[in-house]
């Protein structure tokens, strides 16, 4: 059964950066496409950002581009997020999900807030 655990997620100020990371079980994490996908409160789903199985394709929503990164370590079965420059809209739970389907998991809070 494939499992999603999310992390990194916490307060950070205006223009701060966080880092996600999501830790894949019980599937070939190496041959999926992974996305992150984020969800404001009373908001619905907004996808971020995708990365190709090998991890040398990326694509990033257009509200995020240029400030954010995806990453991957097919070795150590873990997606990444690098999030720079953070908005106080971009306050959501944060999901990564196989690339396609619904997000498996609880995902992680990030809060953008003074």
């Amino acid at each position: 059964e494939a499992q999603l655990v999310e992390s990194g997620g916490g307060l950070v100020q205006p223009g701060g950066s966080l880092r996600l990371s999501c830790a894949a079980s019980g599937f070939n994490f190496g041959a999926d496409d992974m996305s992150w996908v984020r969800q404001a409160p009373g908001k619905g789903p907004e996808w971020v950002s995708t990365i190709s199985n090998a991890g040398d394709r990326t694509y990033y929503a257009d509200s995020v581009k240029g400030r954010v990164t995806i990453s991957r370590d097919n070795a150590e079965n873990t997606l990444y997020l690098q999030m720079n420059t953070l908005k106080p809209e971009e306050t959501a739970v944060y999901y990564c999900a196989i690339e396609g389907t619904d997000p498996l998991s609880q995902g992680t809070l990030v809060t953008v807030s003074s």
